[in-house]
């Protein structure tokens, strides 16, 4: 199950990748029935890596829990027709399109608004022009490639983490339930686009980091894993392992002084150098040497003795691990965490996955829903429409035919 702040809602997905289907999960693991609508067969991101063993989708999978999943042939004028049936119900609680597959006339909101009147669309575009992007792209024209990566590194480094669809996808669940609330005061249909570029240049200026550029005619640099205008970085420990620390504040930087015994020292470097390490100015400006003082003192302990000297002082830190180390060894990736559970997936196995971020604090999740597994509701949800019973038996075999 999920919570259910969001029960009665009924939300039509049509999407692939990232941002979209993040936000119809969002959305659902509130409460909301969120039917995405597939290709038979599956769409262009049914078979994306990572794969699980039998070579299904785990990627697939991830982003689909919590949803009811129908295969259809929207090109077809019968996929249509179911199309506009399950917009056309659910009253009040429905009428709702969150899409990133804009494009042919029939998923257009001019079309649709004929279908129904009040219909909320929330839709995803690369650029604000229509032009086609996703994250890998977008994050390659903000400039963040040539920031990231060691001093010395010539030419960009990529992060492999997609932060922009995630952003994107948070910001569409926003924008889905403003929408929800201005048909709700105004009776009127509603129709917001974002585009994915749109969403990481805009954080670019929100960071101050397009203003940084223009106004002082430079670069933000390369620092590796130090932290930009303040103090953070990265520690070995003598068995090989590694730690971050990082002092924002005045008392998260002497937190981490007495954490590691080494405020003297660092008081005494501070005054030959001239800097007042009190300050993030300073702190940043004198990175370097503060860092070897504490590379100085972590590489002589093993991980242990250093996570443990960080925890006893209430230093800000945490460790660096493999995606094998987390799973492993952190119980917030565990049952521990109460967003965690376990389940049965019929083609993946057992194994561990993630509810809502949200705390509900008057409201327990509960055990998860069963894994969404391709078309699994295909006949559940076409029967249940408002559809002449001749047609959902044709679309349901359709669909079968095309499984099997």
């Amino acid at each position: 199950m999920s919570y259910t702040l969001l029960k009665g809602l009924r939300i039509i997905e049509i999407s692939a990748f990232v941002a979209a289907p993040l936000a119809g999960l969002t959305l659902a693991q509130l409460g909301a029935e969120v039917i995405r609508i597939d290709p038979i067969g599956g769409g262009i991101d049914h078979s994306r890596w990572p794969l699980a063993k039998d070579g299904s989708s785990l990627y697939w999978s991830g982003l689909n829990r919590n949803k009811k999943s129908i295969c259809l042939d929207l090109k077809s004028q019968d996929g249509q027709a179911a199309l506009h049936a399950l917009l056309q119900g659910h009253g009040s609680d429905g009428g709702i399109l969150l899409t990133n597959l804009t494009g042919p006339d029939w998923l257009s909101f001019e079309t649709l608004k004929t279908i129904r009147e009040d219909l909320v669309m929330i839709d995803l575009k690369g650029h604000h022009d229509g032009a086609p992007a996703v994250d890998y792209t977008v994050n390659a024209a903000v400039g963040v490639p040539f920031a990231t990566g060691p001093e010395e590194t010539v030419g960009p480094v990529n992060n492999m983490l997609p932060a922009w669809d995630a952003a994107a996808g948070f910001s569409l669940a926003t924008a889905l339930l403003a929408a929800l609330r201005a048909r709700d005061r105004t009776g009127l249909a509603q129709h917001l686009s974002l585009a994915l570029s749109d969403v990481a240049y805009a954080f670019m200026g929100n960071l101050g980091i397009m203003a940084e550029t223009e106004l002082m005619a430079t670069s933000r640099p390369r620092i590796g894993n130090d932290l930009y205008g303040a103090f953070g970085t990265d520690l070995p420990t003598a068995d090989g392992r590694y730690v971050m620390v990082v002092a924002i504040t005045q008392r998260q930087w002497k937190q981490l002084a007495n954490a590691t015994g080494s405020a003297e020292k660092l008081d005494v470097l501070a005054a030959q150098h001239g800097l007042d390490f009190n300050t993030d100015g300073g702190r940043y400006e004198g990175r370097k040497i503060i860092a070897g003082v504490l590379r100085d003192w972590s590489s002589g302990l093993p991980f242990e003795d250093v996570c443990r000297a960080l925890r006893a002082g209430s230093a800000l830190w945490g460790p660096y691990q493999t995606f094998e180390q987390m799973m492993a060894d952190d119980p917030r990736a565990s049952p521990q965490n109460p967003m965690i559970q376990k389940i049965d997936h019929p083609s993946h196995g057992t194994y561990r996955v993630p509810g809502s971020t949200i705390r509900n604090q008057d409201e327990d999740e509960g055990p998860f829903q069963p894994p969404t597994v391709l078309g699994s509701h295909t006949e559940e949800i076409l029967f249940d429409a408002d559809l002449p019973r001749e047609l959902a038996e044709r679309l349901i075999q359709k669909a079968n035919q095309k499984h099997g």
